[in-house]
């Protein structure tokens, strides 16, 4: 009978062989299964930002609960399958590793950066048109709370934002470790579910979340053309933030340390 979980070794086997197809990934298909990771990770900032619209909940009560709901994103990425520049981060181990080269790596990174964005605008678009943050009268809480949401972000200053990015992708990078871990669905929903929960609870930042929720409170707000740029105040720090928050996870893992320590040494041998 075989453990529900992986072993270590088991789980840096499994990571390397996803590595390995994800850097053999043609570029049509990064940005479509990035569309459907911005998407999956969209669904569980609507179901965040309309949960915590409703008054009468104590702010703890309403936190913990949206910040519940949000794990349906990175449920719906990791078992269904898409590309998430937040969860890709773990691509470097492959140049730990040495078994892929770093423009594998970044040419990942960059054209699943912009089909997250693509497909989070899409989804953006659709609850707008929708009506469900505007016309009817239920909805206008929902707005509101997607306009305070915005403002708060883009006021971060740029120090906050890095920061919350380091500490929430250090928490997402997690999460994907411990599904990899997992041989059951059940199992990998757990893995996925508390780690995430914490991130947001805690109020760290992540860039394909915000990627729903900047844009999402603008619109609803009538400034989204005006103030688009505005965007990236937070965008930018967050995601220098993510990509630091995964390389943290990977570097001072105690196995990835001794695998990276043999490859410097090997170096020094040549």
């Amino acid at each position: 009978m075989s453990s529900e979980t992986r072993t270590p070794l088991e789980i840096s086997r499994a990571l390397d062989a996803i590595v390995a197809r994800k850097s053999a990934e043609s570029i049509p298909g990064m940005i479509l299964l990035g569309m459907l990771a911005g998407i999956y990770i969209g669904f569980g900032a609507v179901a965040a930002t309309t949960l915590g619209a409703y008054s009468g909940l104590p702010e703890g009560v309403s936190k913990l609960l949206s910040a519940s709901v949000f794990c349906v994103g990175l449920i719906l990425v990791i078992i269904p399958g898409s590309e998430l520049f937040t969860g890709n981060i773990l691509m470097a181990t492959g140049l730990v590793s040495g078994k892929v080269r770093f423009a594998r790596v970044t040419r990942n990174w960059i054209f699943v950066y912009f089909g997250n964005f693509c497909g989070a605008l899409l989804l953006v678009a659709a609850v707008y048109f929708s009506g469900l943050m505007h016309e009817e009268a239920s909805a206008s809480a929902t707005g509101e709370n997607a306009i305070r949401i915005a403002r708060a972000k883009i006021a971060l200053p740029f120090t906050h934002a890095f920061i919350r990015g380091i500490l929430c992708n250090m928490l997402v990078c997690l999460a994907v470790i411990l599904a990899i871990a997992a041989r059951s669905v059940s199992g990998k929903i757990l893995g996925i579910y508390f780690p995430v929960m914490t991130f947001v609870l805690c109020g760290f930042e992540h860039s394909i979340a915000n990627m729903y929720f900047l844009p999402a409170g603008l619109l609803a707000e009538g400034s989204f053309a005006a103030d688009f740029f505005a965007m990236f105040r937070n965008l930018i720090p967050v995601t220098l933030g993510n990509i630091v928050g995964g390389l943290l996870v990977i570097l001072l893992h105690p196995a990835r340390t001794k695998q990276l320590t043999g490859v410097f040494a090997r170096r020094e041998r040549m």
